[in-house]
């Protein structure tokens, strides 16, 4: 799923963290889990929207989500 995004699409709006944000969470620092994403780039940690499907309670849906993205690239 994660090819048919830009790396340059934003996950997280809030704070404009892109998919290419995200993967150099994990390669370079270590994120293996939400928490760890939370803390290095603070995404998810606005309206929280952008974390999973299930927590996505705004009008409009998000196409990807953190978790997605996340699990994408540290699963392989």
């Amino acid at each position: 799923m994660l090819e048919s995004f830009d790396k340059d699409y934003e996950v997280c709006n809030c704070l404009k963290i892109t998919v290419n944000d995200i993967e150099n969470a994990v390669l370079n620092y270590g994120v293996k889990s939400l928490g760890d994403l939370q803390d290095k780039t603070h995404a998810g940690t606005e309206c929280r929207h952008c974390l999973m499907v299930e927590g996505d309670f705004g009008k409009v849906k998000k196409k990807i989500y953190c978790k997605d993205v996340l699990g994408e690239i540290v699963n392989g």
